[in-house]
């Protein structure tokens, strides 16, 4: 008799741990940007994504704003239904979602944004020197390789090589980023790869510096090159009329948009 009670038992408990890992994780309740308001929403603390939904903290809705040091940080709250959605940059969104069946983009897009290099406002000079180089990387097409060999059906397929004729004669830059930003910056082994990676490597190479990579926390870089720790900051940075108050920016490389990430 106390063998059955006790299988008895251990159904009753395995169905109530089912049940319960079940419920969780609440249902998805935001299917576009208007659902926004009043839910939990997470973001990355200091990028762009964090600006934009400020806003729904002082709509009397009932919005919380969620912020992490680092964008993996959100998604995992998500996953785990602390969360309802996430506020993030198209691509880490894409590569995201590419490796969490559980989740999806809502189609909506939040907003649109240009990503662009900061520089120290004492430093024009280098300024100036980056969008010269920017713009003959543009022109010779050398960008849109460096972009194509991260995202789209040519990926891995046109690495950036820095040519055989290099002069880095004029000393070291040193770029500050945040290594958790797949495809734009992230950790390959021990190594910082990614796409402002290879583009600040390509400027360097035009402009006669070796290229030193400093991770950090996101909202560390802007003060990192404006105190002169680091000579320039590339991060899927957005240019902010905020930010532009603080430091420089060079010309924008590209465009992102603000999506979505939700449960499915």
């Amino acid at each position: 008799m106390r063998k059955y009670m006790l299988a008895a038992l251990c159904c009753i408990m395995s169905l109530f741990i089912l049940t319960g890992c079940k419920s969780s994780v609440p249902e998805n309740t935001v299917f576009s940007v208007d659902d926004l308001s009043g839910k939990r929403i997470g973001v990355q603390l200091g990028t762009t994504g964090d600006t934009l939904v400020s806003d729904y903290e002082e709509d009397g809705s009932g919005t919380v704003v969620e912020r992490y040091n680092k964008g993996n940080d959100a998604v995992m709250a998500l996953k785990q239904g602390k969360i309802d959605c996430v506020v993030i940059d198209s691509e880490p969104a894409k590569k995201f979602v590419d490796k969490n069946d559980d989740l999806k983009l809502i189609d909506n897009v939040f907003d649109k944004e240009e990503y662009a290099i900061c520089i120290s406002k004492d430093n024009t000079d280098l300024t100036k020197e980056f969008n010269d180089a920017l713009k003959e990387l543009k022109d010779d097409g050398t960008l849109d390789s460096i972009r194509d060999n991260y995202i789209g059906d040519d990926a891995g397929k046109t690495p950036y090589e820095t040519p055989k004729d290099a002069d880095h004669s004029k000393g070291t830059l040193t770029m500050a980023t945040n290594a958790t930003f797949q495809p734009y910056e992230y950790y390959d082994g021990d190594n910082i790869v990614g796409i402002d990676v290879d583009i600040a490597q390509a400027i360097c190479d035009k402009l006669g510096y070796d290229l030193k990579v400093e991770d950090m926390e996101f909202d560390a870089i802007v003060n990192a090159v404006k105190s002169g720790k680091a000579d320039f900051g590339a991060a899927g940075m957005t240019v902010t009329e905020d930010r532009k108050k603080s430091i420089d920016f060079t010309d924008p490389y590209t465009t992102a948009e603000q999506v979505i990430i939700v449960q499915k």
